[in-house]
């Protein structure tokens, strides 16, 4: 029996959508991050096939890397540093 190639790809999307997930909660969107580590869950715990892959690689696509950029700052980084002059 062949092994299915989505099976391959999957551990590795899954991670790239939770690096995503880390990135959206740093940038203040704790709600939004939670809402997509969710459907990743609910993706990666079904069958390992081409559907999951096509819907772990959408959820990539739906909330690309840039726009984290432009994100508000997260509240350590706004509070600055405190001198001790």
């Amino acid at each position: 029996m062949e092994p299915n190639p989505a099976s391959e790809d999957l551990p590795a999307l899954y991670r790239a959508v939770l690096d995503r997930v880390a990135e959206i909660a740093a940038g203040g969107r704790r709600s939004l991050a939670n809402e997509v580590r969710a459907e990743a869950i609910r993706i990666y715990s079904r069958a390992w096939d081409d559907r999951a892959r096509r819907e772990l690689v959408t959820l990539l696509r739906r909330y690309p890397g840039d726009d984290v950029e432009s994100q508000p700052a997260r509240r350590e980084a706004r509070r600055g540093t405190i001198s001790a002059t």
